[in-house]
C-alpha cells in the first residue's frame, strides 16, 4: 500500500533501524556515570551529537537533543524570549508557521508579550520586505520555517536572516520539513528539527542555539543536555536519529531530483484529469517531495477515507478533517480553497508506478464523492430569469454551502447576485476561492442574524 504522508512521519530508515537495535544493546546505561557501561553510553551520545551537528552545520556544544521537535520549538522560543527580555517582549512569526510555533506565540501573548504575524502571498511565501517592516526596537525574537509543512513552499530564510541580523534580532528557523531533504538554510540563530520527519524514530527532536545568542532555560533546572532538555536521554533513539539524518542527507541530492520529477507529474496531471482543482503552493520554490491540491465540491474527510480504501495513505489540511471544523490556518492565510484538500508527500524510494496508479485512481474517487454530495455538473445556464437568490446553508458544513451556491448561480441572470447564508467558518475562505476559480465576482460578506451572508455576483 503506497504511503504518501511522509510530511507527517517518514518510514523508519534502514540505517535508523540498524543503529537503534545496536544502541539498545550498547547504549542502555546512564551516560553521566563514570563506570564502563556509562562511559560506553557517553561515547555513543557524543558521537551522535557530533554527527547531528555536522549535518546541521553547528558546533556539537550548540546542539541539544529534546524529547520531540515540538518541545524543541517550545524550548527554543521560550529560552530566547527569556534571554532577551531586557530588549523587549515582541515576537515575530509568519502566519503559516507550524502549530508548535503558533501555540508558543499564543502562550507568550497570554503572559503579556506582543506578537506580530507576517502575512504570506497566495503561494504561501513571506516577503523579506514584509518581514523587515514588522521588526521593532523591542523585538526579542523572530521565527520563520524553512519550508511549509502543508504546501511545501520554501521561505526566503537567507533574506529574512539578513534583515534580522541588521536589526540585531535572532532568528529561529523551524527546519523540521527540510532538514533531511534540502541544504540547511543560512543565517539562523536557533534551529529546530524532528527525527520522525527524516526517517528517524519518533520522540527525538533537536535544538541548536548559536554561541552568542542570549538564552535562558525555562522551567526547573536539570543537569541533562546542558539544562535545555530535562530527563534521562533516550540514547538508542538519539543514536538512530543521528545516524539516519546523516544517511538521508547523503541520499538527498539524488532522491530530490527523482522525487521532484514525480511531483511535477502530479502537479501537471491532476488538473487535467480532475475538473475544478486548484494546485496550491509555489510551483518552483518548494520541497521536492510534496504537493497539495484542493478539489471543489468534495468533503475532504470522505475523500481521504476513499483514497485509503483504494490503497493510498495521504493527508489533508482541509477543515473537514479537523476536529474543530475550522479551515487550515495555512490555507486560510494563503487565501486558497480549503475544501477537498489533499497533501501528497512522497517518501524516498517511491516508484513511478505508484504515482501512475494514484493518478489513475484519483479521478474516479473524486467523481464518486462529488456524485454522493450532489455536486453540480457543467456550467450554469446561458439564460436565466431576472432576480436574485438566497441560499440558506445554515447548519451545513463544507463543502455543502459552496455546492448549493454552484447549483443556483445559473438561476440568476448575468449581473444578478446570490447570497449564501452560512455559519461554517470554512465558507469565509471557500466561497471567495470558488468565485476566483469559476470567474464570478465575490461582492463581500455581510452580517446576518446567524452566521454571515456571502454575496456573489454572476459574471458569466
Amino acid at each position: 500500500m503506497p504511503y504518501f504522508d511522509t510530511a507527517s512521519a517518514a518510514p523508519l530508515h534502514p540505517v535508523a533501524r540498524q543503529a537503534l537495535l545496536a544502541a539498545l544493546d550498547e547504549g542502555w546505561a546512564d551516560p553521566a556515570r563514570l563506570y564502563r557501561e556509562g562511559r560506553r553510553a557517553r561515547l555513543l551520545l557524543d558521537a551522535a551529537r557530533e554527527a547531528a551537528a555536522e549535518a546541521v552545520g553547528c558546533r556539537p556544544d550548540e546542539l541539544t537533543f529534546t524529547p520531540s521537535g515540538t518541545l524543541a520549538v517550545h524550548s527554543g522560543i521560550s529560552g530566547a524570549l527569556a534571554g532577551r527580555r531586557r530588549v523587549g517582549l515582541h515576537l515575530v512569526v509568519s502566519s503559516v508557521e507550524h502549530s508548535s510555533v503558533l501555540h508558543s506565540a499564543a502562550a507568550h501573548e497570554a503572559r503579556g508579550g506582543s506578537v506580530s504575524e507576517v502575512p504570506v502571498d497566495r503561494s504561501g511565501a513571506v516577503s523579506t520586505a514584509a518581514y523587515a517592516a514588522v521588526l521593532r526596537e523591542d523585538t526579542a525574537l523572530a521565527c520563520l520555517q524553512s519550508a511549509n509543512h502543508e504546501v511545501g513552499t520554501e521561505q526566503p530564510v537567507a533574506g529574512v536572516a539578513e534583515v534580522c541580523r541588521a536589526a540585531g534580532v535572532p532568528l529561529l528557523v523551524d527546519a523540521a520539513q527540510s532538514l533531511g531533504r534540502e541544504p540547511v538554510p543560512e543565517g539562523w540563530s536557533l534551529l529546530t528539527g524532528s527525527a520522525h520527519k527524516w526517517g528517524g524514530p519518533s520522540g527525538v527532536g533537536l535544538l541548536a542555539v548559536r554561541k552568542g545568542v542570549r538564552f535562558a532555560v525555562q522551567g526547573p533546572a536539570d543537569e541533562r543536555e546542558s539544562g535545555r532538555a530535562a530527563g534521562f536521554e533516550n540514547l538508542p533513539a538519539i543514536v538512530a536519529a543521528a545516524a539516519s539524518l546523516r544517511a538521508v542527507r547523503a541520499e538527498a541530492a539524488d532522491e530530490s531530483v527523482r522525487l521532484r520529477a514525480l511531483v511535477d507529474r502530479i502537479r501537471a496531471t491532476v488538473p487535467e484529469l480532475v475538473p475544478d482543482v486548484e494546485v496550491v503552493g509555489d510551483p518552483v520554490r518548494r520541497l521536492p517531495h510534496l504537493v497539495t491540491f484542493s478539489c471543489l465540491y468534495v468533503d475532504g474527510e470522505t475523500l481521504l477515507h476513499e483514497l485509503d480504501r483504494a490503497g493510498f495513505s495521504v493527508s489533508s489540511g482541509s477543515s473537514c478533517t479537523s476536529s474543530t471544523l475550522t479551515p487550515s490556518h495555512v490555507l486560510r492565510a494563503m487565501g486558497v480553497l480549503s475544501e477537498g484538500n489533499v497533501r501528497v508527500s512522497l517518501p524516498n524510494g517511491t516508484s513511478g508506478q505508484d504515482v501512475d496508479r494514484f493518478l489513475e485512481v484519483l479521478p474516479r474517487v473524486v467523481a464518486e464523492v462529488r456524485e454522493r454530495l450532489g455536486a453540480p455538473v457543467g456550467p450554469p445556464r446561458e439564460n436565466a430569469p431576472a432576480g436574485t437568490r438566497v441560499v440558506d446553508a445554515l447548519g451545513k458544513r463544507c463543502p455543502i454551502p459552496v455546492i448549493e451556491l454552484a447549483k443556483v448561480i445559473g438561476d440568476v441572470p448575468v449581473g444578478g447576485t446570490v447570497t449564501v447564508l452560512s455559519d461554517d467558518e470554512a465558507a469565509r475562505l471557500d466561497i471567495p476561492a470558488w468565485c476566483a476559480m469559476r470567474e464570478q465576482e465575490y461582492v463581500g460578506e455581510e452580517p446576518a442574524d446567524r452566521g454571515s451572508a456571502y454575496v456573489v455576483r454572476r459574471l458569466s
